[in-house]
């Protein structure tokens, strides 16, 4: 009996191959997967995305945009929505390169733990896009570009506006921070450049900092713990505008009225943060886009066509004021 496997195993790995062969003609018309490399390419490019989830406003909108991004560039994209679990994303992006997709592209849920996977998909010989957030992996090689925003920058510049509104406190001035979800790269960018900012008056100070996820949920609760632990607050500087939603909840049953008791600042600018900003419950807000999906969709063609891309690409963002926001809400898309 052994000798008869010997003898038919060339048969039989030729069966394999074949029926392998087609099952992949048959997901191909199916327009599940094509490219990969293989010789009947048809040109179209497959991009499989891990999304880190659905925790804010800011995410659907990014969602959104790269569903209908890819719509409109003839892009076929499998979607995968992480959860905010890191495990998740790298179930998909092995699963992306078992597919043999063209392209990968991804918002990673933390920073750090993403070499293994990532070579893999290197060793596959898949280009991958690092979108909104970046990985701290010391290999540059193991991705193609990161698209996104300077998220230190737009910490920095929530610091500095509220620098300038304080240059003539006399006296300490009390400020808690709602952090993003621990070890994602917004939440670690943005207190650091929050905190450099501040550091040019000494009377600034975070007397409480803690994560609250970037949900509207984790912000109500973990305000309701500040204002608890701590009589006087000044300030609240929250990673997102939907952590610093909930937090309105918080400090309007505390009987304080926000935007006046309490200067709120926030980063985003997505809709429902644009809407407290001009009706005066925030004071500030610093942009980061979730408009990402053209540019995507640009990039994962010049990969694919194997051009070479900028290592970091940086989206257009600004500022708002009360009034800057009233101005910019009747044409505001997200």
């Amino acid at each position: 009996m052994g000798k008869m496997r010997t003898q038919s195993a060339p048969w039989r790995a030729a069966a394999v191959l074949a029926s392998v062969l087609l099952v992949g003609g048959v997901a191909a018309c199916g327009n599940s997967d094509t490219g990969g490399g293989g010789t009947k390419d048809d040109g179209k490019i497959t991009m499989g995305f891990s999304q880190v989830g659905a925790e804010s406003g800011w995410r659907t909108a990014n969602t959104i945009s790269i569903k209908e991004a890819a719509t409109a560039a003839g892009i076929e994209l499998k979607f995968d929505d992480a959860q905010q679990k890191q495990e998740n994303q790298i179930k998909a992006i092995r699963n992306y390169i078992q597919q043999k997709v063209d392209v990968i592209a991804f918002s990673p849920v933390v920073e750090s733990g993403w070499d293994t996977v990532l070579k893999e998909a290197k060793d596959a010989g898949i280009p991958v896009i690092l979108t909104d957030r970046s990985v701290d992996s010391a290999d540059k090689s193991l991705y193609k570009t990161f698209l996104g925003s300077d998220f230190v920058k737009e910490g920095r510049l929530a610091g500095e506006w509220l620098v300038e509104q304080k240059k003539t406190a006399s006296g300490p001035v009390n400020i808690v921070e709602l952090q993003g979800s621990t070890g994602a790269a917004p939440a670690n960018d943005r207190k650091k450049g929050f905190a450099e900012a501040i550091a040019a008056n000494p009377n600034l100070k975070v007397i409480a900092s803690q994560t609250g996820d970037f949900t509207r949920a984790g912000g109500k609760q973990v305000m309701e713990q500040f204002l608890k632990a701590n009589p006087k607050i000044d300030v609240l500087f929250a990673h997102n505008d939907d952590m610093g939603l909930g937090a309105l909840e918080a400090i309007t049953a505390a009987g304080k009225v926000p935007g006046k008791d309490i200067t709120i600042i926030t980063i985003d600018a997505v809709k429902d943060g644009m809407q407290a900003l001009a009706d005066g419950k925030f004071n500030f807000i610093a942009e980061c886009s979730p408009l990402l999906g053209p540019q995507l969709m640009d990039l994962a063609k010049k990969v694919k066509a194997g051009q070479e891309v900028p290592a970091r690409i940086e989206t257009e963002e600004t500022t708002f004021t009360t009034e800057q926001a009233k101005e910019a809400l009747p044409n505001r898309k997200y």
